[in-house]
């Protein structure tokens, strides 16, 4: 009997220490699963941190990287974080060189998706996501195929499209200029879709071309704009991030010495009417926007919620908000405006196709 008893008592407190074990159990499942994003209750939108690493133009370029910089603002201020760890950030890059430690700074401070802007940073991002793949990464104007890297690109083409058309339109001289950064894919499809603009509104326009070999050289990018309005240009289209200030500059010392100077700038990427500013004068004519802002925080609430595209390359125009032509300033007449309006409307539809790359320009311009 007496063993017996001692049985049954051992069995009792056995079964009281699993019971008490499963409950602790339960209670530590739940706090990670809240800590997870999982749960209903908000954190993951709240702890989901976002950061990037600009490249040599600055974050400041009144252009791509500024772009870029103001979704991530905005994506953070939506979601209840602040600047630094654990919500959002970035680190510029003075140089190429910057690029990788950079990237590795981030991923040391443990930001749970980081974007590379540009597309100098693509294999710098190519090696980084391999060595960390349990960090989401986003690669902008380039294209990295890896199942932790989504790859960001945008239809340049058919937003300058637009702007040649506004060019087209608005030009006195038939001249006008397009100054590029540095000779790549994407500025490419920026150079091809705004000749292309230009030659469907009047063939007989002359486009002159000249490219900085940098982004982030205002001298030359002033030299060049110096050069082109003296030769007659009157409207220039830039795609050359910081170096376009030099171009902003050179039109805005003309105005300012000659008010009645006609000279005009197109800007890129962001709204860049206030670059244009000179006294009671603005030069810049419209810019050509390219939405990084709109791309970023897209990529970056898909996800927080569990929704990241891996391993996809996505693609923004005109039909996804990715692309746009500004219209502060009103400086470009009623009909110019549905000139732009009609064009975009056969771009949506499909019956205009801008050209992309060089190769696809000269079978538009046949």
């Amino acid at each position: 009997m007496k063993k017996k008893k001692y049985s049954f008592l051992s069995v009792l407190v056995l079964l009281v220490g699993l019971v008490l074990a499963a409950c602790g159990g339960g209670s530590s499942d739940e706090t990670s699963t809240e800590g997870s994003g999982d749960s209903d209750n908000g954190n993951a939108q709240d702890n989901f941190s976002v950061a990037m690493v600009t490249d040599v133009g600055g974050v400041d370029d009144k252009s791509f990287n500024q772009s870029a910089w103001k979704g991530i603002q905005e994506y953070g201020k939506e979601n209840n974080l602040e600047k630094g760890d654990n919500g959002y950030d970035y680190l510029q890059s003075n140089s190429d060189a910057d690029y990788i430690p950079n990237l590795n700074t981030l991923v040391r401070r443990n930001f749970d998706l980081i974007f590379g802007i540009g597309f100098m940073l693509q294999e710098p991002i190519s090696e980084i996501a391999t060595q960390h793949p349990d960090t989401y990464f986003g690669i902008v104007d380039s294209i990295v195929e890896a199942d932790n890297v989504v790859s960001i690109m945008f239809k340049e083409q058919e937003v300058s499209f637009l702007a040649g058309v506004a060019a087209a339109m608005e030009t006195k001289t038939n001249k006008v200029g397009f100054v590029g950064g540095m000779e790549s894919d994407v500025i490419m499809r920026f150079e091809a879709g705004f000749r292309a603009g230009v030659h469907a509104v009047n063939p007989d326009i002359e486009v002159d071309v000249q490219y900085v070999g940098a982004f982030d050289n205002a001298d030359k990018g002033k030299q060049i704009a110096n050069q082109m309005y003296t030769a007659g240009v009157d409207i220039i289209f830039h795609a050359s991030g910081a170096s376009g200030n030099g171009v902003f500059a050179e039109a805005k010392e003309r105005k300012q010495k000659d008010p009645e100077a006609n000279v005009w700038v197109i800007g890129v990427d962001s709204d860049q009417y206030d670059e244009g500013t000179v006294g009671e004068h603005n030069i810049t004519l419209t810019s050509a926007l390219k939405r990084v802002d709109n791309a970023v925080k897209d990529v970056s609430n898909r996800a927080k919620d569990g929704n990241f595209p891996a391993g996809e390359t996505l693609n923004y125009g005109l039909a996804e908000d990715g692309v746009q032509l500004s219209t502060t300033g009103d400086h470009m007449s009623e009909e110019t405006l549905a000139e732009v309006e009609k064009f975009e409307q056969q771009i949506l539809n499909g019956e205009i196709t801008p050209p992309g790359t060089l190769e696809e320009l000269e079978e538009f311009l046949k």
